[in-house]
């Protein structure tokens, strides 16, 4: 197989103790030919300088380099931060790779290994289990299906116990926690859009590639592990707002015509539901008060970072 170089991206917000972990597991990795750029994210905790540190005893084996923003730009401006490092500095394939995972040592072979096996492939994810282990492993993400009508995608196989996957399995999205892009389908479309801020912003990318005419595969031999969750917390408020207002933004750009009606109708009807919840149940008023702030976002094209 041939040996493209791959720059690994790792976002870092106030996370730094899953960043090192996430480190120590690259550092075992079997492909011969990768960077790493670590991008602290505006932490406000000493991130920049554990990592700093961490580098610095390991830099003679592996080429490492860390980029600090002065501010939180959100997963898509982080990430975009090292997109344009990366290709500067000439790397065949970025991988987007969450600060919150560990990885197998033959990971990486195994998506490159994908991604050279066809030209039409522009994007790769690795199967993704969830961390740590309890009894027998179980899939976090082995593929994505997107559902329109209730605008946001699903996770195939969730939960459940590993099964036996063909070859190659192309799918609808991949998730940012692990996607490998080739550098073509970047100087194509260009960057994440940071639109989002956060979440969404990987299922948007992966609908571009493919309205642009690549497929997005899923490498089934490689794994990882994910702690799920560790820089914004599942049903948190933000996680609440941005889904429900991310989804509905996702569904109006990938559609035109009268399909953008839909999403509105959608919207309209999904506001409704969390208006009745917030009058009548009292236990999921602040989870309804997040979610139509979400759709009023969406409702007047309200972009980028919620406010605070």
């Amino acid at each position: 197989m041939s040996t493209p170089k791959v720059s690994i991206i790792i976002l870092n917000w106030n996370g730094w103790q899953d960043t090192l972990e996430c480190l120590d597991s690259l550092a075992k990795i079997d492909y011969p030919n990768y960077e790493i750029i670590v991008v602290d994210n505006g932490s406000t905790d000493e991130s920049a300088e554990k990592i700093k540190i961490w580098i610095n005893t390991h830099k003679s084996v592996i080429s490492y380099k860390l980029l600090v923003n002065s501010y939180n730009a959100g997963f898509a401006g982080g990430n975009n931060v090292g997109i344009k490092y990366a290709l500067k500095n000439g790397a065949d394939y970025v991988l987007l790779l969450n600060n919150d995972t560990l990885v197998e040592p033959n990971f990486l072979s195994e998506l490159v290994k994908i991604g050279e096996s066809d030209k039409k492939i522009g994007l790769i994810g690795s199967k993704i289990y969830f961390y740590p282990p309890i009894g027998a492993p179980r899939v976090w993400f082995a593929g994505g299906k997107i559902n329109w009508l209730k605008t946001r995608g699903s996770h195939l196989n969730y939960s459940q116990t590993d099964k036996e996957y063909e070859a190659l399995k192309v799918t609808d999205y991949l998730t940012g926690c692990c996607l490998l892009i080739k550098r073509e389908v970047i100087e194509k479309i260009g960057g994440l859009s940071d639109d989002y801020f956060l979440y969404y912003e990987d299922t948007d990318y992966c609908l571009q590639a493919r309205e642009a005419g690549w497929q997005c595969a899923l490498a089934p031999e490689s794994h990882i592990w994910h702690k799920i969750s560790r820089s914004t917390k599942e049903f948190s408020p933000s996680y609440l707002y941005y889904h429900a207002r991310n989804g509905l933004m996702m569904a109006k750009r990938a559609n035109g015509g009268a399909k953008i009606f839909l999403v509105y109708i959608f919207s309209a009807y999904l506001a409704a539901k969390q208006i009745v919840k917030y009058l009548f149940c009292p236990a999921k008023r602040q989870w309804a008060r997040m979610i139509l702030l979400g759709i009023y976002d969406f409702w007047r094209n309200k972009a980028g970072k919620m406010a605070s």
